[in-house]
């Protein structure tokens, strides 16, 4: 596309997605808080304390705006949590496996924040596993060229095309890099920015058609799809190819001891500056005058006025059930009626009863149906759990003394759609389980008898605990519609430019969650808090 034809909209399409990857600039916000007068006269309620939540009231706190987070749970963090079994004997991670939150837009958020130096963060030993028939490759950690030889040692006749996409991917966050240090400005995006313009509007399909022509080369390079909720066809190719290229020039990482380390620094910094979280507590409705947001009335009918509300549930409940019925444009919630939660996700949990660490080579397993990404995206959708591809997580060889002496602690993830579960739901929801627990059941010990056959031998002996998630457990514990793990899908009519915004069309309404830009995954959702954090002072800017 020619540079004179690129309309206006398109460039405020791209400087709003620049929001997501941009700093803050303190100064700015420091002179929009000397406006205001009194902070006092600012209350803000954040509904739900996952990260995005969390991160949007720590950015509140710090500067002395009151704060008050309704969560319906009684720990902070969302997914980001961890559970203990056996009367402690095993403590279990709920959702992280590895995380880009070193020396990045991230890891700058938590150091604004006061946050980033209490915690403990471990690299991972390697990016990811590369399977397909015949081979398996492990990706390594910062060696962007180290990968680019191993797959050209197993696609030789690809090599140059290899070369090009693993550069492509690189160069996207090289951009992305840039971008934010020159604090989004630009003159002519396309020009300066040709890798992420090149890839706003393709899927990872596409984005890898450009380069190789193998299928098994394809199905390697989006072996990670699972992570994004949707097969190459459908994801956006934008979306998984900066993630990859920062895992790849980055590294991954994961937070000692448990992610919940990080979801309880963020909720210790937002009351240590004044600010409270209410747990155990449901928020029931969004108060609306005069086209504006100005409160929220939580269980048992106590009303907690704000000058602004900030969503950190999912948007499907935020702006189509908790608001007053017709307060939203009829061609806003037509558009909202286009989008569809993500995939879920079915999970094993095993406390055993040996030692792993030194004897199971690896950190991140997988084991694969053979049949590539879109095959296996169908039988996610279909709960066919013989043939879904699935992923086994031993966080014992991270580090020394994960789990207790004598123990080892496992994770078995598999995707999953939600039509296999909707026919227990309204059971569920009233606590009748028993036809629940049964399929259950059955799926947990399916994924076992797999992992033992292709992973770990004698497996079945060694377990102690045993629990399972489902996407009604999902559910039950971010209230998401579907058991959504990422959101509203990453599909690209609802991603990259796309995305919607963390800007209501009610003032003084904001999402800050997986849900609106820049979408699913620790490090978006930490950025979309602070989005809704700079978009409110903005609008609070006195002119």
């Amino acid at each position: 596309m020619a540079y004179r034809s690129i309309s206006r909209r398109s460039f405020l399409q791209i400087s709003a997605m620049t929001l997501a990857v941009l700093p803050l600039n303190w100064e700015r916000m420091a002179a929009v808080a000397a406006t205001m007068g009194p902070k006092k006269d600012y209350p803000v309620v954040i509904i739900g304390a996952g990260l995005g939540g969390l991160c949007c009231g720590a950015y509140l706190a710090k500067f002395g705006i009151p704060v008050t987070i309704v969560e319906q749970h009684f720990i902070p963090g969302g997914y980001a949590t961890s559970f203990d079994r056996a009367s402690g004997k095993f403590t279990f991670e709920v959702s992280l496996e590895g995380t880009s939150i070193h020396d990045n837009s991230s890891a700058r958020l938590l150091k604004e924040l006061g946050v980033l130096d209490k915690l403990q963060i471990v690299p991972i030993p390697e990016v990811l596993k590369m399977k397909g028939p015949g081979f398996e490759i492990d990706v390594p950690p910062r060696d962007p060229q180290g990968l680019i030889a191993l797959l050209a040692k197993q696609f030789p006749e690809e090599k140059e095309g290899i070369r090009g996409v693993i550069q492509e991917m690189v160069g996207l966050v090289e951009e992305a890099t840039r971008l934010e240090e020159k604090k989004g400005v630009f003159s002519n995006f396309p020009a300066e920015y040709p890798k992420m313009w090149n890839a706003r509007n393709k899927t990872l399909a596409e984005l890898l058609d450009m380069f190789v022509k193998n299928q098994d080369l394809k199905n390697a390079l989006s072996s990670q799809w699972d992570y994004y909720g949707l097969p190459p066809s459908k994801l956006s190719g934008f979306y998984y190819a900066i993630a990859f290229g920062e895992y790849l020039t980055k590294g991954s990482y994961y937070i000692k001891p448990r992610a919940q380390a990080l979801s309880t620094a963020l909720a210790d910094k937002i009351e240590a500056s004044g600010g409270r979280i209410l747990y155990g507590t449901e928020a029931e409705r969004i108060l609306v005058k005069d086209g504006a947001a100005t409160g929220v009335v939580i269980e048992g009918g106590k009303t907690l006025p704000g000058r602004a509300v900030v969503s950190n549930a999912s948007a499907i409940t935020t702006l189509k059930q908790m608001l007053p019925p017709g307060v939203l444009p009829a061609e806003y919630v037509k558009k909202l009626d286009g989008y569809r939660p993500s995939i879920s996700t079915f999970i094993v949990w095993l406390g055993l009863n040996k030692e792993l660490r030194g004897k199971l080579k690896g950190y991140d397993h997988s084991v694969s149906s053979g049949l590539g990404p879109e095959a296996d995206y169908q039988s996610a959708l279909k709960g066919d759990v013989e043939k879904n591809g699935i992923g086994v997580v031993c966080y014992d060889n991270l580090f020394a003394g994960y789990s207790k002496p004598g123990t080892s602690t496992l994770k078995i993830i598999c995707a999953s759609g939600y039509e296999p579960w909707r026919k227990f739901e309204a059971d569920y929801r009233e606590g009748r389980k028993d036809a629940y627990n049964k399929e259950k059941e059955r799926w947990t010990n399916i994924l076992i008898g797999r992992v033992e056959k292709e992973v770990i031998p004698g497996l079945t002996s060694m377990i102690e605990e045993k629990e399972s998630a489902t996407p009604l457990t999902n559910w039950r514990f971010t209230r998401n519609p579907e058991g959504a793990i990422y959101g509203f899908e990453q599909a690209m009519n609802n991603s990259f430019m796309n995305r919607i915004d963390n800007r209501t069309p009610v003032k003084g309404l904001y999402l800050a969650s997986a849900w609106s830009k820049p979408g699913g995954g620790y490090t978006a959702v930490m950025s979309s808090g602070q989005t809704a954090f700079a978009m409110l002072m903005e609008d609070w800017k006195v002119r």
